[in-house]
C-alpha cells in the first residue's frame, strides 16, 4: 500500500559538509586516502542527482564516474569558497548539459530503458510508506524538470534551499515555489493512488433473471 506521505526534508548538518570540503582540500594536496573519502561521501548523491537530471537511466553510471573525472582533474581550482558538495553537484549538472548537447548533435539508436537499474542506483532508502522508494520515483518521473530537480536537491540530497538556487541559478524564492508544487503534485498522485477502486454495480434483477 503507498501511503501519502512526503518526506520531510533533512538538511545535511553542515559539520557533515565541512568534512566532505576539507577532504577535497585535501586531495587538493594530493592526499590519496583524502579523495577516497571524498568520493565516497557523495558518489550517491551524483548518483541520484543525475539520474533524475537524464533522460537515458542507461548513462548514469557513465555520467557520473565523468563527474568526478572532472572533479579531480579541477581540484587544484577548487579553493573552499563554497561547500564541496555543492560545487560537485554544479559539475554534475554540467556533465548532464553536456551529453544533452552531445546526444543531440550525434543521436544514437534508442534502448529501452533499464528501469531497473536506474532504480536501483537512484532509489532514496528508507522513506516511509514506499517499497525502497520505487513508487516515489516513478511518481517524480512526471514532474517537470525544474521542480524535479528543486525537490531532488532539497528534499532528497537535503541541500539548503540557498544552495539549490545558487545551483540551479535562480532566485530561493523560486526554488522554494518549486518544491511547494512538486509535493502538492506528488501529494494528489499518492492520494489518487490511494483511492479503492470503484465495484462494479451489481447486475440487475431482470438480467439475473434472464
Amino acid at each position: 500500500m503507498i501511503t501519502p506521505a512526503l518526506p520531510l526534508s533533512s538538511e545535511r548538518s553542515p559539520s557533515a559538509d565541512e568534512s566532505i570540503t576539507a577532504w577535497a582540500l585535501a586531495a587538493r594536496g594530493g592526499d590519496s586516502a583524502a579523495v577516497d573519502h571524498f568520493v565516497r561521501a557523495l558518489h550517491r548523491d551524483v548518483i541520484r542527482y543525475v539520474a533524475h537530471l537524464c533522460a537515458d537511466p542507461q548513462a548514469v553510471d557513465d555520467l557520473a564516474q565523468d563527474t568526478f573525472l572532472r572533479a579531480l582533474g579541477s581540484l587544484h581550482r577548487f579553493e573552499g569558497r563554497s561547500s564541496a558538495r555543492v560545487w560537485l553537484l554544479a559539475i554534475a549538472r554540467r556533465a548532464v548539459a553536456d551529453s544533452f548537447r552531445y546526444s543531440a548533435v550525434r543521436p544514437r539508436p534508442a534502448d529501452l530503458p533499464d528501469w531497473e537499474l536506474a532504480v536501483e542506483l537512484a532509489q532514496p532508502r528508507g522513506l516511509p510508506g514506499f517499497d525502497d522508494g520505487v513508487a516515489l520515483l516513478e511518481l517524480m518521473d512526471g514532474l517537470p524538470q525544474e521542480r524535479r530537480e528543486a525537490f531532488v536537491l532539497t528534499q532528497l540530497l537535503g541541500l539548503p534551499y540557498a544552495e539549490a538556487a545558487a545551483l540551479s541559478d535562480c532566485p530561493v524564492g523560486t526554488v522554494r515555489s518549486r518544491v511547494a508544487r512538486a509535493r502538492a503534485t506528488l501529494m494528489a498522485l499518492l492520494a489518487e493512488a490511494e483511492e479503492p477502486a470503484t465495484p462494479a454495480p451489481p447486475p440487475s434483477p431482470a438480467l439475473a433473471a434472464a
